[in-house]
């Protein structure tokens, strides 16, 4: 029982020892803050009430000193004490460094070991000095950066500087170049002259000393085909007969006349084999001075169309190579519209040609025809922005110039539209005509693959673009104006409220319907435009009034009237394009097949998938 007693009595003073310990750790972190931040722990943990603060302690936020001198004071005290106030001690500063008191609760998450891990990042200095070493780093590294991108932007300037001196250049160069071989083709194809009738001038057209001189070819043939003629005309009177006894010599009246002696059948035979051989060599002429009549025929229309070009050119407001919007630097005039003019313009920026259609407004239209035009450009910017195919014209940007004149830019193609290659060609071979269909139909099936669908409305041989050189057949549609976006969630068809607008040629009969309510319309008004262009590609006219104006059109209802599509027999045409042609121009719209359907037509597909397909129908 003495040795229990003594056992306990020894771990009672191990533990007030241990518990010693701790305070004295305790007290000695604390002492080891600067006093006056100790004064502020002390108050942030205890709070800061009069009634609860001890004299000690105010005169320990009064004197740091006396606040260090009571810490030790206290320190000696509970050395001196520990056996019989170590617990109360233990408790006192347990609840001194609680996040909590009884009675007094923290203001404070911190503990003394986070203050402390605080204080001395706070006071690293070399932590700082780092942070201003790398600082002062980025700054060197940012001015090196803005000097090169300053000098690149100058560089660049001059770059760009050089190169629009280069392009005005060339394209003054090209402009006198053009202006020259104009000049000669004047005398050579012929000019406009200014003949007065009446009281004004107006502009004739006189053809050039080339024509002249195939009008005296042409001549001189029809003059040595009358005398072909002439000679077979005598050598048939002394063509060899057979006598037939006494009516020999004697004329219907009765009376007797001195015969022509004829030719012997050698002499005949001669005579006639020479004359058939000139009249062959005669005709052959005749047809090789008939495709130079032809070839010159395309010169003059080329010649035609850069003379008003040229003049168009002179007179533009934007002659001289101007740059628009700080990026299109204008060169060449291209062509001119009603109310627009387009040129061919390099892109500064994206170093690429582009063509800049530059509208102007008429100064002496109301404001709200203005407004008007205005919307209706902006309506087919809004349309054909959204669009990105490989056979549709992409269109760039479009900007203001002034209150009276904007411009959008599209893509350039180097080249000619359909309408001016029927112009030079008359027709097209069935294997060219169907390469331009199946790439127009392509973009059309686009068209209406889109969220809403679109309908062109306006496809004409005017508005497919082909690419570079006379007879490339990369065909591009361009041109939506007048197009129709069919809304809905599931949108077939939709009225017409612009009746009147269009090419009367190639717009189906639906669209000429006149009554109460708007005729409805869909993407088959395409298909039968695709018809229409098809047919004029083969056999060099329109299928209904190819001599009739617009006006002519409507008054006589010529396009309500074409039930039937009539196909000549020349040039000779594969059947399947002829029934490709009549699928396109039924007149009742509801037998006629809408784009997406004609995607998928027979004749468009190749020809291998054309002969399975026959063979399976035959089988």
């Amino acid at each position: 029982m003495e040795g229990e007693g003594d056992n306990d009595s020894v771990l009672s003073e191990d533990a007030s020892w241990i518990q010693q310990d701790d305070q004295d750790d305790s007290f000695q972190k604390l002492e080891s803050l600067d006093p006056q931040k100790r004064v502020q722990l002390e108050a942030r943990i205890m709070g800061r009430r009069g009634s609860e603060v001890s004299p000690a302690r105010r005169g320990s936020e009064a004197s740091p000193d006396k606040s260090s001198s009571c810490g030790a004071s206290r320190k000696r005290g509970l050395n001196n004490n520990h056996s019989k106030q170590g617990t109360s001690k233990i408790a006192k500063i347990e609840s001194f460094f609680s996040p909590c008191r009884k009675d007094v609760c923290t203001q404070s998450d911190l503990t003394l070991t986070s203050l402390t891990s605080l204080e001395a990042r706070a006071g690293d200095s070399h932590d700082t000095s780092l942070l201003r070493q790398r600082t002062g780093e980025l700054e060197q590294r940012l001015n090196l950066v803005q000097g090169k991108l300053d000098s690149t932007t100058v560089r660049l300037s001059k770059v760009t500087e050089v190169t629009n001196q280069l392009l005005i250049q060339k394209c003054v160069s090209e402009q006198k170049e053009v202006r020259q071989t104009s000049v000669q083709n004047q005398l050579r194809l012929g000019r406009f002259n200014n003949q007065r009738q009446g009281a004004r001038f107006v502009e004739v057209w006189v053809d050039g000393f080339a024509f002249s001189e195939l009008g005296d070819r042409q001549e001189e043939l029809t003059q040595q085909r009358e005398e072909i003629e002439k000679q077979r005309k005598m050598i048939s009177k002394r063509k060899p007969s057979v006598s037939t006894g006494g009516n020999k010599g004697k004329s219907d009246d009765g009376f007797t006349r001195p015969s022509t002696p004829s030719f012997t059948p050698l002499e005949y035979m001669e005579r006639d084999e020479v004359l058939k051989l000139r009249a062959a060599a005669l005709k052959k002429e005749e047809t090789i001075l008939t495709g130079e009549l032809e070839k010159l025929e395309r010169e003059r229309n080329l010649h035609v169309r850069e003379l008003k070009r040229i003049a168009a050119e002179d007179s533009s407001r934007f002659k001289g190579n101007p740059t628009l919007h700080s990026r299109y630097l204008l060169l060449n005039l291209i062509g001119r519209g009603g109310f627009s003019e387009v040129y061919k313009a390099f892109d500064l920026q994206e170093h690429m040609y582009v063509a800049c259609k530059i509208h102007q407004l008429n100064t002496d239209w109301r404001e709200d025809k203005k407004a008007n035009y205005i919307k209706h450009a902006l309506r087919e910017y809004n349309i054909h922005k959204k669009l990105h195919h490989s056979n549709i014209v992409q269109l760039f940007d479009v900007f203001e110039i002034d209150s009276n004149s904007f411009c959008t830019v599209l893509e350039h193609i180097d080249g000619h539209d359909l309408d001016f290659l029927l112009k030079q060609n008359k027709t097209l071979s069935e294997k060219e005509s169907r390469a331009i269909i199946i790439q127009t139909i392509s973009a059309l099936k686009y068209l209406n693959e889109i969220k809403p669908p679109i309908i062109h409305f306006d496809l004409k041989p005017g508005n497919i673009l082909l690419g570079r050189g006379v007879r490339t057949f990369e065909a591009k549609i361009t041109d939506f104006g007048l197009s129709k976006i069919l809304e809905g969630d599931n949108p077939v068809d939709m009225e017409l409220t612009s009746q009147g607008a269009g090419t009367y040629w190639y717009l189906p009969p639906e669209c000429f319907v006149i009554g109460k309510d708007p005729p409805k319309i869909s993407s088959k008004v395409d298909v039968w435009s695709v018809g229409v262009i098809f047919y004029q590609c083969l056999y060099g006219k329109k299928p209904f009034g190819h001599n009739l104006s617009q006006a002519s059109i409507l008054e006589q209802n010529t396009i309500l009237r074409a039930t039937e599509v009539d196909i000549p027999v020349k040039p000779a045409v594969s059947q399947e394009a002829k029934a490709f042609i009549r699928r396109c121009l039924s007149y009742n719209k509801e037998r006629r097949p809408d784009v997406l359907t004609l995607c998928e037509d027979l004749y468009l597909k190749p020809k291998k998938q054309q002969t399975i397909a026959h063979s399976s129908s035959t089988s």
